[in-house]
């Protein structure tokens, strides 16, 4: 069995990676088609409107960088801060049940951001080609 898991590894990094990328891919899109909206949104919070560029190259950049497997040490490191970021500012109220489930939810894609982070983009990736 544990042969059949290791002949299997390249293609369990590559499904992870995909799944993984979604979230980020969609969320920098919708960024990008409600841009006024999500500037609203995030001055509301106290955050400088001005910033929703940045965010927006971190999330879907960072997303596609992923999905690619380029970089992937560095984008799944930087995606994984902006998810840490962006969760305690958003969905960290402890008294609300569904807002914790979601900050919850972003620490479990933390923890995936982060074996990227240590293994890097495996078999299937850009990296792999350029060594």
């Amino acid at each position: 069995m544990n042969t059949l898991f290791h002949k299997l590894n390249p293609y369990f990094n590559l499904a992870a990676r995909i799944l993984m990328s979604l979230i980020f891919v969609v969320s920098g899109f919708g960024k990008i088609n409600e841009y006024a909206g999500t500037q609203g949104f995030m001055q509301s919070l106290g955050i400088p409107g001005a910033l929703l560029p940045l965010v927006i190259v971190v999330e879907f950049g960072g997303g596609l960088a992923l999905l690619l497997g380029l970089q992937t040490r560095l984008a799944a490191f930087l995606l994984a801060g902006f998810a840490l970021l962006a969760g305690s500012i958003v969905h960290f109220h402890p008294n609300d049940q569904e807002s914790m489930i979601v900050f919850m939810d972003n620490l479990a894609i933390i923890g995936g951001l982060l074996l990227f982070a240590q293994y890097g983009g495996g078999a299937f990736s850009l990296d792999k080609l350029r060594k």
